[in-house]
């Protein structure tokens, strides 16, 4: 009886040293930390073990990863909207048309969205951080090169800006399972309200820094060399601060407990979760109003200050970018007030319900939606009721940013986290701001009677209004989603694994993985 025991426990060992999810390739594995074998009494390395947190990562680590990666992603949307911080002085240079300068911004969302699938697929499987770190450092070299092409190439500008897609898909769908990894609960939520004050904050960093270094240099191609060298910096920062936790490790099972199915298993799981889907057509409706401002805000205030007389026509570089600077401190103040309170109200409201995280997305888009339409409506009547409307618009859509993020990482299990992050950027992306901003320049071009001040600024601000009924259609995606959030949250939370899928078992007081079948066996 005592030799079965010693070769029982033998066998556990083997088949927990073999559990391909065991985390002892740094670059291939799943997580950098692997578990420990010792057995009680071993020394002091098991009471380390005792003290050490779920996910592999110290408390204070935690806080430095989270803000490195907060870093990384207000300088991935600070470069992504320098851009439109130039684009009156880009239309010029190049000599385009309102379509073509669309396209500067769909071409990289269309890049941006199909790469997420292969980066969301490798991040539910491979080391994380090494993905980021590769991403991000291509894309600091692309757009770096995107700021040297001459006025001959414009096709060049385009294809570069693409390929800055490539960086962006990396880092989007990797970055918020991270998050996920080390926390849970409300402090989950409040650090994802902290990763994603980035996203105001970059974007109206883009246009500030874009407008001002493109008045000091008097050439709008320095505009696009300032988040390049940055990028490097974060690549330094990834690699020697960030540590990867272990995938589902702090949650009530985590991930070792759960089987890691195909991708196509995966993606008829989320399929079948209502709570993803409607909330992924909603966020979709977000990315489709935001795209399209981003890019044509800025300019269409020029051009209605064109229009009325208060500044020149560009008719030669560079160009008045006093509106991006003003756009760009709005976007900032407006979008940390929308995600601050979005967080605050949510996290009030459900002390009273459990569905109050669709339902304040849902009022966020509509409060924004008639704010929106005045602003665009007053642009030639009066300015500072403009970006009044504007100011408050933007705060009630960035409300749902946390939010939306945060309803994705609870109705999903952790090991399907990744791929439904890159599903929801593939189709929010699909159907928002890949075409939004080409199809509001198309729009715009064929509305235009005359190349006219006037029908300049008139094409656009009536293309523009189209954003306001796609808010109005996002809020009631959200409110869909409140029929089915406590539902479908509960079953992520109570997830049956399958017959064959590894279970734990007790091991000298300490918990070993192995499959169901060895045991029966």
């Amino acid at each position: 009886m005592h030799l079965d025991l010693c070769v029982s426990d033998i066998h556990l060992a083997v088949m927990s040293l073999a559990d391909p999810t065991s985390d002892t390739t740094p670059f291939f594995s799943d997580d950098s930390e692997a578990e420990g074998l010792e057995e009680p009494g071993a020394g002091p390395s098991h009471h380390r073990e005792v003290e050490e947190p779920a996910s592999g990562v110290s408390s204070m680590r935690s806080v430095f990863t989270v803000i490195v990666l907060c870093f990384i992603n207000l300088l991935n949307y600070m470069d992504r909207f320098t851009v439109a911080g130039v684009l009156p002085d880009i239309e010029q240079y190049f000599g385009i048309n309102d379509g073509k300068s669309g396209l500067l911004q769909t071409v990289f969302i269309c890049s941006y969205m199909f790469l997420a699938p292969v980066f969301g697929y490798l991040g539910d499987r491979y080391n994380r951080k090494v993905i980021m770190s590769v991403g991000i450092g291509f894309w600091s070299v692309v757009t770096l090169a995107s700021s040297y092409m001459p006025r001959e190439y414009f096709w060049l500008l385009l294809l570069t800006r693409g390929l800055v897609g490539v960086g962006e898909a990396s880092y989007s769908t990797i970055a918020p399972t991270i998050i996920a990894d080390l926390y849970v609960k409300e402090r989950r939520t409040q650090m994802l309200s902290v990763f994603y004050f980035a996203i105001p904050v970059g974007s109206g960093l883009g246009y500030i820094v874009g407008s001002k270094v493109d008045d000091m240099a008097g050439d709008w191609h320095w505009a696009l060399r300032v988040t390049p060298a940055l990028g490097l910096v974060a690549v330094v920062l990834l690699l020697f601060v960030v540590k990867e936790p272990k995938r589902g490790a702090i949650e009530a099972r985590p991930e070792h407990t759960l089987q890691r199915t195909s991708w196509l298993g995966d993606m008829k799981a989320l399929c079948r979760n209502p709570s993803f889907v409607l909330s992924t057509f909603g966020f979709t409706a977000v990315a489709f109003v935001t795209g399209s401002l981003a890019l044509w805000a800025p300019a269409f205030l020029f051009r209605a200050a064109v229009f009325t007389g208060e500044r020149p026509p560009c008719i030669k570089g560079p160009c008045d970018t006093s509106d991006s600077l003003y756009f760009g401190i709005i976007t900032v103040v407006s979008g940390i007030l929308g995600v601050a309170s979005g967080a605050e109200v949510s996290r009030r409201l459900r002390l009273r319900t459990p569905k109050a995280d669709p339902l304040v997305c849902a009022l966020g888009l509509l409060l924004s939606a008639p704010f929106l339409y005045l602003a665009i409506v007053f642009a030639q009547a009066s300015p500072t009721a403009t970006y009044v409307f504007i100011f408050l618009g933007e705060t009630f859509l960035s409300m749902n940013w946390a939010i939306v993020a945060d309803i994705l990482l609870y109705v999903v299990v952790p090991t399907r986290r990744a791929t439904a992050e890159a599903f929801q950027i593939v189709l929010s992306h699909l159907l928002g701001d890949a075409g939004s901003p080409y199809l509001i320049g198309l729009v715009s071009d064929s509305l235009k009677q005359t190349d006219s001040y006037l029908w300049q600024f008139r094409s656009l601000q009536l293309s523009l209004l189209t954003c306001t009924f796609v808010a109005v259609g996002g809020g009631a995606f959200f409110l869909a989603t409140a029929l089915f959030i406590e539902k479908d949250r509960q079953r992520a939370a109570n997830y049956t694994p399958s017959d064959d899928e590894p279970i734990v078992v007790p091991k000298s007081g300490r918990s070993t993985r192995v499959p169901v079948s060895s045991v029966l066996i």
